[in-house]
């Protein structure tokens, strides 16, 4: 049997946390912009932590398991 619950994670959490495609924080001219498709370093670096720390939740503190066949 495979544990997929960390390859699950770690995908829907990169794309959710891709800056530009649904939130950017800190965006260009405001805190927060939706839907802009735009990046920058500094957004790059906060969805890394943001994704890192959720990524440490999911998998070390919850322990997400997924079994397959």
């Amino acid at each position: 049997m495979s544990d997929w619950g960390p390859v699950f994670v770690a995908v829907v959490l990169f794309v959710l946390l891709t800056p530009g495609l649904l939130v950017q924080m800190p965006a260009r001219n405001r805190f927060v912009e939706f839907s802009n498709f735009q990046t920058s370093g500094l957004s790059i670096l906060v969805h890394s932590l943001i994704y890192f720390v959720l990524i440490c939740i999911f998998l070390l503190a919850i322990g997400i398991h997924m079994y397959t066949g």
